[in-house]
């Protein structure tokens, strides 16, 4: 199921083979992503933030727009956590998105689109329905 570095946990792949999923699209390889940090992939004409989190364990992919700053830049933002809550700062107005169900911390109505990430051979798939 999942492949690459052996110690790769792929976070949300599960929750989403149990909903439909038509496909998985590569990005990248999962080298290509550093701790700590996240970066932007173009999949089917949205703009995903994708964020290695740990020492290389974990990755989690939501929405980049920032819908309070109205601009695609959650994958430049500040990985954290927020009262045990792993999530995003949005470089534009700080909110925090939670990186597990895309929910704003600060504003609970608000929220981004979280998708399904996995590792197979070395290269890192986003779910797309």
């Amino acid at each position: 199921m999942t492949a690459g570095p052996s110690a790769v946990r792929v976070v949300a792949e599960e929750e989403t083979t149990r909903a439909h999923v038509d496909e998985w699209v590569e990005v990248c390889a999962f080298d290509d992503l550093l701790p700590w940090y996240g970066a932007c992939a173009l999949v089917r004409g949205r703009q995903v933030a994708i964020f290695r989190v740990g020492e290389g364990q974990d990755l989690y992919a939501i929405d980049n727009y920032d819908p309070i700053g109205r601009a695609n830049v959650l994958s430049r933002g500040i990985v954290g956590d927020i009262g045990g809550e792993l999530c995003v700062a949005s470089p534009l107005y700080k909110q925090h998105f939670s990186l597990k169900t895309g929910q704003c911390i600060e504003q609970k109505e608000v929220s981004v689109p979280v998708y399904g990430v996995r590792v197979v051979d070395g290269r890192v798939q986003i779910a797309v329905s």
